[in-house]
């Protein structure tokens, strides 16, 4: 049953008699193929009484017409061709109900091939019951679904370890099994809440408690499940309204979509991202509504409106619409947890299409950081991610993205990859080490004129003989930027130029002493420094910056501000060259876990693309390099 459906016939409920709305809990069933999942949900909609009226008996007569025996995974399992194979192959969503809350039991298929539909089914939900065969034991495939519960988010999970008639009932057996999956879930973030020895087929421990395994004194699978809470309410959350469409109707401009997440009311201003566009809520609209009824004043999350506003501003499909206080997060980067499911492996470099709500927009594979073993949890590298393996990545897009982080908004924080014209991969969105760009990229001044010289750059660089411009220094700390910088400064100077260092550390003892290392700080650092060098630039002088600038949008507004005059010089030098060297002593803090985020160890550095020029201080003496940057500068700015 989709959300849609369900939340009507809550509504429908509550309208008719308050007293009666119970909680509704979502929980996803899955497990190995073959380790009883259907066998367990038929059996526990059976004991609880859950079934419609002469389900069962109409399955029994069935299974005598046919001449087999009867299964309680024909309760459940409602395609000809999964009786056929004997494997569930899509999502099951049906109503299951106890005395303390009502629940929608999600049965996802467990075998390999259909992965994506145990995700799907997995993302709906609130908790997890998780099952293992006790003959068999903890498989790859339960660790597999392990790791993919805890990709998900969820972290209410139950484990019932099924089929214990078939060995005997078995305390030490069930123990081993107990032990050895509650350390695999715990050192992925996820503790089980109960381990329960069941056996479907015989009923034991699903509703009732059994005699047949009396050393087991906790709760059954049915206590179990009424002890997890449901989700908080998303109404209660910050506003992620995604557009969907924008329609004319007479003189009006409605901007439809459905509410994710929290409320919205006539009179608020909003925000759309990533365009920065605001407006406040002239009126809400609903596609149904009884004449004569007053229209509507509030949206809240789960409902699907229209709204209008109190000015014309162009916004488009994709936007995602908060409140001031409350925006997503803008980014061109970040990094991603991805399960791959398309059928040609994903590919550092390649281009792909993502899917952010209701957005779709082009995005690059920039870099596979490992593949994550789910099995044992090893990480290793390669250039490549195969179908059903986890990954961590990062995405780089050709525009702004309004997202967030998926530990702070679920909904948001997870997307979608596709390939050609499937969906291939799907995963959650971190930030770590990458910094929110929204402001950034957002102007707040007004009224402002720029004032025009009355000296041209000609006439400044004719005084001067030689044109003003920025020399953009980057690369790892200890690559060589402060020397190569001070070092060509001389050079520059005795040959008669105009020019000047703007150091890191200098620049932060004043212009940047407010600014601490923290991703947002550090991107803002860079912009002044950008905006300066772009000041001296036009000055007629050449400003030689030596910063790291790990992060190439940085460095893109860098070159924005200066236009034609940034020369992008990469100061090229390895991990290990630049630790070798560690002129600061600050990569063996780093080492030491005494710095955070520092840039080559625990925080990214992303490459130049297509630096005006490159100096590999690994395998190039310091002369040598700095004869090579002023043959440039004499080649670039000498008049």
């Amino acid at each position: 049953m989709s959300e849609v459906s369900e939340a009507k016939v809550r509504l429908a409920a509550v309208n008719t008699n308050p007293a009666s709305y119970r909680d509704l809990l979502r929980i996803v069933i899955v497990g190995h193929v073959d380790h009883g999942k259907s066998t367990l949900v038929g059996r526990m909609f059976h004991d609880t009484g859950s079934l419609p009226d002469g389900k069962y008996e109409s399955i029994k007569a069935m299974c005598e017409r046919r001449g087999v025996p009867f299964e309680w995974a024909f309760l459940m399992d409602a395609l000809q061709a999964e009786r056929d194979q004997g494997i569930t192959i899509d999502t099951s969503q049906i109503w299951f109900k106890t005395e303390a809350r009502d629940y929608t039991i999600i049965d996802a298929p467990g075998h390999k091939e259909f992965l994506k539909n145990m995700i799907t089914g997995a993302a709906q939900s609130d908790a997890a019951l998780l099952i293992i065969d006790a003959a068999e034991g903890v498989r790859e495939q339960s660790r597999r679904h392990g790791y993919l519960l805890h990709l998900l988010g969820i972290r209410q999970v139950a484990v019932a370890v099924n089929k214990m008639d078939l060995i005997n009932y078995e305390k030490d057996q069930f123990d081993l099994i107990e032990q050895e999956y509650r350390d695999y879930l715990t050192s992925i973030g996820v503790t089980p809440t109960f381990v329960i020895p069941v056996s479907a087929r015989q009923g034991d421990n699903i509703v009732n408690q059994t005699g047949a395994m009396p050393w087991y004194k906790g709760p059954t699978i049915v206590k179990a499940l009424d002890s997890f809470l449901p989700a908080a309410s998303p109404v209660d959350r910050p506003l992620r309204f995604p557009v969907q469409d924008v329609y004319k109707f007479d003189h009006r401009r409605i901007i439809a979509g459905r509410i994710e997440e929290g409320r919205l009311a006539v009179g608020d201003e909003l925000v759309f991202s990533p365009s920065n566009k605001t407006a406040r809520v002239k009126s809400i609209e609903y596609w149904s509504t009884v004449p004569g009824k007053q229209a509507p004043t509030e949206g809240v999350a789960g409902e699907s409106i229209g709204i209008t506003l109190d000015e014309q501003i162009f916004v488009e499909r994709g936007e995602l619409v908060s409140h001031a206080e409350n925006p997503p997060i803008e980014t061109d980067v970040f990094r991603a947890r991805i399960f791959w499911l398309g059928h040609e492996p994903l590919v550092k470099g390649k281009s792909y299409r993502i899917k952010l709500g209701t957005l779709e927009a082009p995005v690059t594979v920039q870099s596979i950081e490992s593949i994550v073993d789910t099995s044992d949890l090893s990480n290793s590298s390669s250039h490549q991610v195969e179908r059903n393996q986890v990954a961590e990545i990062v995405i780089r897009a050709r525009r702004m993205l309004a997202l967030d982080e998926f530990t702070k908004a679920p909904k948001s924080g997870r997307f979608v990859l596709i390939d050609k014209y499937d969906i291939a991969g799907g995963g959650i969105i971190s930030m770590e080490g990458y910094a929110d760009q929204r402001d950034l990229i957002t102007s707040r001044s007004t009224n402002i004129t720029r004032v025009e010289h009355g000296i041209t750059n000609e006439a400044r660089a004719f005084r001067n003989g030689h044109k003003g411009g920025v020399l953009w220094f980057t690369g790892l700390s200890g690559a060589g930027k402060s020397t190569l910088a001070v070092a060509l400064e001389k050079k520059l100077f005795e040959k008669g130029y105009n020019v000047f260092v703007l150091d890191g550390d200098n620049v932060r003892h004043g212009l940047n002493a407010n600014l601490s290392f923290s991703p947002e700080d550090r991107a803002e650092n860079i912009r002044r420094v950008g905006e300066v060098s772009a000041l001296f630039a036009r000055a007629g002088m050449i400003a030689i910056t030596s910063f790291i600038s790990p992060y190439r949008s940085d460095r893109d507004r860098a070159r924005a501000a200066a236009e034609a005059d940034f020369h992008e010089i990469y100061v090229k030098a390895d991990v290990a060259t630049c630790e070798a060297r560690d002129p600061k002593g600050l990569y063996k803090k780093a080492r030491a876990g005494e710095i955070k985020d520092f840039t080559g160890i625990s925080a990214p550095y992303e490459e130049p693309e297509s630096a005006e020029l490159t100096v590999d201080t690994a395998i190039t003496p310091i002369d040598e390099a700095v004869e090579k940057l002023v043959n440039y500068v004499e080649m670039k700015f000498k008049v």
